[in-house]
């Protein structure tokens, strides 16, 4: 199948819910307000689409259906109530922070995510970031996400208790050359 990554619109945004919920826990579950916000104050929001259900002419007008995974990656000094946001912002300013990376099931280990982590890692050198950080359970365990990131480059610079004791994340970096 090709794909395609684009921006995130609008009438994405039930899609990206649906995405979202789909992958609880390993991303924490949000409503379309609170999902139209993050888009709104990404640094990028962008989605990976199939693209025989895009109009190659204007692909941002693809059927939402088409959206099969999806980041939003966010710059330091947002008004913003995640724990781990919050703890990367007390560390530095030189960052690019992915809120969340969902890939629909049945897509994983397709090269979705690598594509979709492409698109972050050229916004956060087009920005001036020095490292794209994130954070993964590892309670409940996400010993693929981890495994994932760990191909990306990314190590582990912390744990944190998050959602007052429900989970623990590893706390992630990925620093950038040159």
């Amino acid at each position: 199948m090709k794909t395609l990554v684009r921006p995130v619109t609008e009438a994405d945004l039930d899609r990206l819910v649906e995405l979202n919920r789909a992958s609880v826990p390993a991303v924490n579950d949000i409503d379309v307000d609170e999902m139209r916000w993050l888009v709104e104050h990404a640094e990028l929001a962008v989605a990976v689409i199939d693209a025989s259900k895009a109009d190659t002419a204007h692909p941002d007008t693809a059927h939402p259906g088409a959206v099969l995974g999806f980041v939003l990656a966010l710059r330091p000094g947002l008004d913003y109530a995640s724990e781990n946001y919050r703890w990367f912002s007390e560390r530095g300013a030189d960052f690019l922070y992915v809120d969340r990376i969902v890939v629909a099931d049945g897509h994983r280990s397709a090269g979705l995510g690598a594509a979709l982590y492409g698109a972050v890692f050229e916004r956060a050198r087009a920005v001036g970031a020095v490292e794209v950080e994130c954070e993964v359970n590892v309670e409940p365990p996400n010993p693929g996400s981890m495994a994932f990131h760990a191909r990306l480059g990314f190590t582990e610079v912390g744990r944190q208790s998050t959602k007052g004791g429900a989970a623990v994340v590893a706390l992630l970096v990925c620093p950038l050359a040159g």
